[in-house]
């Protein structure tokens, strides 16, 4: 479409993970996949009269924007129109995963270490689903030290996982609320290791642990699992961990709506996308 919109007059941008692009018929390039596409800043490419990308790029755009401290250093500007193809997805699917971003939290990453070392040492128990009757949980508990619930994507320590864990990290009451934030890490990795599976869940890339989207199987760079579980797993991989952030969470049509006057889902005009 770059040069039918060229021919009209109209400026024609797209934007990528970490690089954005403005077609240009003079512009020539050694790499053909970039015939025509001049790169440019992300402030340049919004203010282009056309600009293609994600929903997951213009969000974390608008995440980063909204952490500046003047309206000079933002990228974004306000937009007249939005055409959003396959909006069902965007809306319902990908929504429950939401765009997480912000400054890093002040904290150690050698505790994720630390916890992800002693859990091969526990024993991998019974496979539930849902909340066991009191008569079963006995039984349960003596099969391992945790207990894995694939369906709710969940693990729980047995009373006999909760005393090897005290003893292995040298806690003397792993439920005290001093220690709640070791109960925390130790949970989460637990998910890590017990759920969370590589090349299923999320890839391991030039050192970095990448989300792969379950309805689509696409990698998604830059997203990444709240509340500790994407370090846990950063620690599993062995890969350099990334301080854990603190959150913010705007949702899809949020973001949408906030960003333009209005917008209308491409499949109206009769276009299913691809």
């Amino acid at each position: 479409m770059g040069p039918i919109f060229h021919k009209l007059g109209l400026s024609t941008a797209s934007i990528v993970h970490e690089a954005s692009y403005l077609f240009d018929p003079t512009f020539i390039t050694q790499d053909y996949r970039y015939l025509n596409l001049r790169p440019i800043g992300r402030q340049e490419a919004y203010l282009a009269d056309i600009t293609y990308g994600t929903n997951n790029e213009f969000g974390f755009d608008y995440l980063r924007d909204n952490m500046k401290f003047s309206l000079e250093e933002y990228v974004q500007r306000e937009l007249n129109y939005a055409v959003v193809d396959e909006v069902d997805n965007i809306l319902i699917d990908e929504a429950r995963t939401p765009l997480i971003i912000s400054g890093p939290a002040e904290e150690s990453t050698d505790k994720y270490y630390n916890i992800d070392r002693i859990i091969p040492k526990l024993q991998r128990g019974a496979v539930i689903q849902g909340d066991p009757s009191q008569e079963d949980r006995a039984a349960i508990d003596a099969k391992g030290d945790y207990t894995v619930d694939e369906k709710s994507r969940s693990v729980t320590l047995t009373e006999g996982g909760v005393a090897k864990v005290e003893r292995l990290l040298g806690v003397h009451n792993l439920y005290d609320p001093r220690q709640i934030d070791t109960l925390h890490h130790v949970q989460q990795a637990l998910k890590a290791h017990a759920i969370f599976k590589r090349d299923v869940d999320y890839v391991v890339k030039d050192g970095e642990v990448i989300i792969v989207d379950e309805f689509t199987g696409r990698l998604m760079p830059g997203r990444r699992w709240s509340d500790g579980l994407h370090q846990a797993v950063e620690a599993k991989e062995r890969v350099h961990i990334a301080r854990k952030t603190k959150r913010s969470r705007p949702s899809q049509s949020k973001i949408i709506s906030v960003c333009t006057k209005s917008w209308r889902n491409d499949r109206n005009r009769g276009h299913g996308g691809s």
